[in-house]
């Protein structure tokens, strides 16, 4: 997949793996790179830019495998955002396969 179609939906993705659940870096990185090929080093500076946001809030939990991990969970900001990027991505979607159709988005 093409690596700015990949940066252009990344926000989404990771926003969504942790509205659904509260995950710790690796988990989401390996939960998106399942579906699309990505770098586990784009995940971290995308995550801190969230924390830093509001978007999710950090604490520690105890791991079985080794030491505590960072797990990131949604706030109500990140709830708002994950939906605002949503909106986008489904007008974003319709206009592309309008265009690829050779038809008109009217808005």
């Amino acid at each position: 997949m093409n690596t700015q179609l990949k940066k252009g939906v990344l926000d989404l993705c990771i926003l969504s793996k942790i509205k659904r659940n509260d995950s710790y870096g690796y988990d989401i990185y390996q939960s998106i790179n399942k579906k699309i090929n990505i770098s586990e080093s784009t995940i971290y500076p995308t995550l801190r830019k969230f924390v830093k946001g509001g978007y999710c809030e950090t604490y520690l939990k105890e791991s079985q495998n080794g030491p505590a991990r960072k797990y990131f969970k949604i706030t109500e900001e990140g709830i708002k955002r994950v939906k605002e990027l949503e909106s986008e991505w489904e007008e974003f979607k319709i206009t592309i396969e309008e265009i690829l159709k050779g038809g008109e988005h009217n808005e």
